[in-house]
């Protein structure tokens, strides 16, 4: 396809540019695979500290997962493989955190997200709930990231599907359902696996079908996205907020967002001095969607991933949107601002975007879960957009990307078949200043929410920035 086709799109772009740099850059050197793992042969390049990406993404001769230049993949773990105790690796691969081990080690908590029946289910010796076939299991990774050893650390649950790591080295797992009596959060302490912790929902934490939890690291209160429609977003406020393992058992209060001041009343009761913004409303736990509901706290049509950075909770909605082809969000807590950062308008851009992270070097990364070839998605805080990967299996999804505690191994998963990747390569260095920079930085023009002049008129008028107004909007706030 020519560079000047009025057909071009976005992924097309960046697959053409992809191949006319290639032929640039490696010539007729080739690619090869060996020892587990597919690289691009050639010295890593200049990655301009990451800034503007990596480049564009090389074919993999495997078939498996796209990487820019200079980076390789090692396939550590993959459903049905045997686990250091002779049991089958469970299939159906999902969230992960990556935390300090011992010896220089990485420990790897990885959810499995499974019903009641399956055909490599957890096999936990002290699980929660007979018959229900998720749970986790922990990796610990050596030098090369070999896997030194690989085990069940909870069991007896139902479509572990994300969660979020605590400050303290602990794994929060969370049900994503609300059938057979679950549909609760679990804390799972990889170095006391299958304890009594990790079979004790923390129900104060809300009975829903979660999908992912963050912790502001300042404060010790955690947020909690839902993945129904619609969905809700919760914060939950421990009684004691030590951050230290056992805290979390002790309860807490759980409340759901709402937009402040927004009657039921139709919107010629508004005046123009009427104040917008934020709130929290506390729920009961054991009803919280229901409660939600009945107090009239923003509905989302899917939420998805979340990650807390900086002083900012990121989190998106994987089906929002006129063409439901997703929207990411980040919220202040600081100031109790919601802003839309961006919505996507065409699946070549993003489509349905998942599990989100910063990366050690400050970037934005999102993994899609649409149709199609899945990719993670890079926005730096400059304003520049590039793909940092690839999956060609068959369209599985991205799942639980995490960086190794010392930021150069990206771990990651694809669903289905079940496999667990270690990427390495020429990654930017840890920079706290540029975290900082991506919680304030505007989107990408391309990227930034339609807002019209009457709404960016509103917003001048209320004081609030046109990514604020536009979230409100979205949700039912009325222009005046």
């Amino acid at each position: 396809m020519l560079l000047g086709s009025k057909d071009l799109n976005r992924r097309d772009f960046l697959k053409v540019g992809g191949m006319s740099t290639l032929a640039i850059t490696l010539g007729s050197t080739g690619l090869f695979s060996m020892g587990g793992a597919s690289s691009a042969l050639a010295a890593a390049p200049n990655p301009t500290s990451g800034f503007g990406g990596y480049g564009p993404l090389v074919k993999d001769p495997e078939g498996i997962l796209d990487l820019p230049r200079g980076f390789k993949y090692k396939i550590i773990s993959k459903t049905g493989d045997r686990m250091s105790n002779g049991d089958l690796v469970p299939g159906n691969l999902d969230g992960m955190a990556a935390f300090h081990g011992q010896k220089n080690t990485t420990i790897l908590v990885r959810n499995h997200e499974l019903g009641t029946n399956a055909d490599f289910p957890v096999n936990g010796k002290n699980p929660w709930s007979k018959g229900a076939a998720g749970g986790t299991t922990a990796l610990i990774v050596g030098q090369n990231n070999e896997v030194i050893s690989e085990y069940v650390t909870n069991s007896g649950n139902i479509r572990n599907c994300a969660g979020g790591p605590s400050t303290w080295g602990t794994w929060l797992t969370c049900e994503e359902t609300r059938e057979l009596g679950h549909g609760f959060v679990f804390e799972v302490n990889p170095h006391e696996p299958e304890n009594e912790m990790s079979k004790t929902p923390i129900r104060d934490m809300g009975y829903f079908s979660h999908e992912a939890c963050a912790v502001d690291p300042a404060t010790g209160i955690w947020y909690l996205t839902e993945d129904s429609n619609p969905s809700f977003l919760y914060r939950f406020t421990p009684n004691d907020r030590s951050q230290k393992l056992g805290s979390l058992q002790k309860g807490g209060i759980l409340e759901a967002a709402a937009i402040d001041e927004l009657p039921s009343s139709s919107a010629s009761t508004f005046s123009n001095g009427q104040r917008f913004g934020i709130v929290w409303k506390q729920i009961n736990p054991e009803r919280a969607k229901e409660d939600a509901r009945d107090m009239g706290c923003i509905r989302f049509s899917r939420l998805e991933g979340a990650w807390f950075a900086a002083g900012t909770l990121w989190f998106d909605d994987t089906s929002a949107g006129t063409g439901k082809l997703g929207r990411v969000y980040r919220y202040y807590p600081a100031t109790n601002t919601l802003e839309l950062f961006y919505e996507s308008a065409a699946s070549n851009d993003l489509e349905m975007p998942d599990n989100i992270t910063i990366t050690p070097w400050g970037d934005l990364w999102i993994a899609e879960d649409g149709s199609g070839n899945d990719r993670i998605i890079g926005l730096t805080p400059e304003g520049n957009v590039y793909p940092f990967a690839e999956n060609t299996l068959n369209g599985s999804e991205f799942a639980g990307p995490a960086f190794s505690p010392d930021g150069n191994t990206l771990f990651v998963n694809i669903q289905s078949p079940g496999i667990t990747f270690a990427i390495t390569g020429p990654f930017s260095r840890r920079n706290a200043a540029r975290q900082r920079a991506m919680s304030y930085a505007a989107p990408p023009a391309s990227f930034a929410p339609a807002v019209s002049d009457k709404l960016a008129a509103f917003a001048e008028k209320q004081g609030m920035s046109n990514l604020e107004a536009a979230a409100l909007e979205r949700h039912g706030m009325p222009i005046i």
